[in-house]
């Protein structure tokens, strides 16, 4: 089950917010498919390119968002294929903000531990990352539901969107 929308005129808070200028929030809905990681990779490169983001900030969001589908889908849903994933994308005159909606257990993002890059392993690096390419990253449970809200924002000036300068998060 496939469902895609898009709402325009609500922030992430449910306030108001510039449509005419920055559309959202933008939310696809998947099943817990491992095919479905480039729908997901392709609706939020799409998101990034309606809001006039460059390549490096676009690929930046791209490559944190797929790196958190992956490890909801292999590890929040694990065997559970009917389970639904909830992409939400807003876009702020200075920030990008997605919110990954799982029906997974309690997830708590604080007690992965910080990896020496330098470290070779297999695997392991997904929040490794998010938390570099990204400016916040939080993981709350669902209240009054089963499943976390994984929220990931990155911070930018407006004129950096579409002048090549280096995208947040530290990302060269």
């Amino acid at each position: 089950m496939l469902v895609m929308w898009t709402a325009q005129g609500r922030d992430a808070n449910g306030g108001q917010e510039d449509s005419a200028l920055h559309p959202g929030p933008w939310e696809l809905i998947i099943t817990s498919d491992l095919r479905h990681l480039g729908l997901a990779r392709g609706f939020v490169e799409g998101v990034c390119q309606a809001a006039g983001f460059d390549e490096r900030l676009t690929h930046a969001i791209v490559l944190a968002a797929d790196e958190a589908t992956n490890n909801i889908i292999r590890h929040a849903h694990q065997g559970r294929p009917d389970a639904q994933l909830h992409i939400k994308c807003f876009v702020h005159a200075d920030s990008f903000e997605i919110h990954l909606i799982d029906e997974g257990e309690p997830f708590d993002i604080n007690q992965v531990p910080e990896l020496d890059p330098r470290e070779l392993r297999v695997g392991g690096r997904g929040v490794f990352l998010m938390r570099r390419l990204m400016d916040e990253l939080t993981c709350e449970r669902r209240a009054g539901q089963p499943g976390n809200t994984l929220r990931m924002v990155t911070r930018f000036r407006p004129q950096d969107t579409g002048t090549g300068q280096p995208a947040p998060g530290g990302v060269a």
